[in-house]
């Protein structure tokens, strides 16, 4: 080569475009969920509002790998592994607890942000709410220690039934149960807890709840009963049940009560907090979000159905009633 095409060329290099030399890559959110993505279409769409709130949009400067595990949390661990393995920028564990526990174990220095309904310092996901203090951080709804207060306006709402049946998933958080049983204790209700975590024992759960002849029922917060929300409301509805459950969701679809935070605000928090850490804010400075707010929902609808009468007094401490 010659001396004047070898400058040439140099000064070609030093002439290109400062775009292509100053393109960064499209960062990758690694999304990994207990749930199911025909159960979380809502819960996607008020993700994506948070990150839009951050400047993000999937496609546009963003891309997103998913992970659904449909309720079967023992395939977690691989996801999170699969997700680590492909440097994914943010890692986003949520749909129950077992999705973030999973994303730890998998991973100390990919950011992650949780969802969970219980406490994240016992789970060992974060040091401190204030300052999570690791590579996670994210929200809680508190959902899955919320059963005795459940139990207790379900209670309210039947007073006298003898026997109220418990749907539980024991793959799910192992402290529910203990809860349950305590706070019926303390109420003197008899309980019969039925326990599912696949479809064949869903079923023979339905089967031994009808057997028992309970008088009302009470759903454990789980996810991959999420996902069966349709069939347990209907099954309420058959067996003539009053039931309470955690999200609001439950109620839309034809429950008779339920008790819990909005699962759809937690989700663009998710959103806002994954923007942010692609910004290059670190997870550890990132304060773990607790709800400030319960809302009880009424479905007078299948009240009216099922024949039950909702007193004044609940009526009142409803957010929530649909008609």
């Amino acid at each position: 080569m010659k001396r004047r095409d070898f400058i040439t060329l140099l000064g070609g290099a030093a002439a290109w475009p400062l775009g292509a030399r100053a393109q960064h890559p499209m960062p990758v959110i690694g999304y990994m969920s207990a749930r199911s993505p025909e159960d979380s279409t809502h819960l996607l769409a008020a993700f994506r509002r948070g990150l839009a709130e951050g400047g993000y949009v999937e496609g546009q400067n963003l891309s997103i790998e998913f992970r659904w595990a449909r309720g079967r949390y023992d395939l977690l661990p691989g996801m999170a592994a699969d997700l680590v393995n492909r440097r994914v920028s943010v890692l986003v564990a949520v749909g129950g607890d077992p999705s973030p526990r999973a994303a730890k174990r998998a991973t100390s220095t990919i950011p992650i942000v949780f969802g969970v309904g219980g406490d994240p310092i016992s789970e060992g996901l974060v040091d401190s709410f204030n300052r999570p203090g690791g590579n996670a951080t994210g929200d809680t709804l508190y959902t899955n220690i919320m059963e005795p207060k459940r139990l207790g306006l379900l209670r309210d709402l039947v007073p006298g039934v003898p026997l109220i049946g418990v749907l539980l998933n024991p793959s799910f958080a192992p402290y529910q149960l203990p809860q349950i049983e305590e706070a019926a204790r303390s109420i003197d209700q008899r309980i019969l807890v039925a326990k599912a975590s696949t479809d064949e024992e869903l079923t023979a759960a339905f089967a031994a709840l009808t057997a028992a002849h309970v008088g009302a029922l009470l759903v454990a917060a789980d996810p991959y009963f999420d996902m069966r929300r349709d069939q347990i409301v209907e099954f309420a509805k058959r067996e003539r049940l009053p039931a309470i459950y955690q999200f609001r969701e439950y109620a839309v679809a034809g429950g008779l009560l339920s008790y819990g935070v909005s699962v759809t605000e937690g989700y663009r928090q998710r959103g806002i907090y994954t923007a942010r850490i692609l910004k290059g804010e670190k997870p550890a400075d990132l304060p773990v979000l607790q709800p400030t707010k319960f809302e009880l929902v009424i479905n007078l609808k299948t009240a009216k159905a099922l024949g039950v009468k909702i007193s004044d007094n609940l009526l009142s401490l409803a957010d929530e009633v649909i008609e």
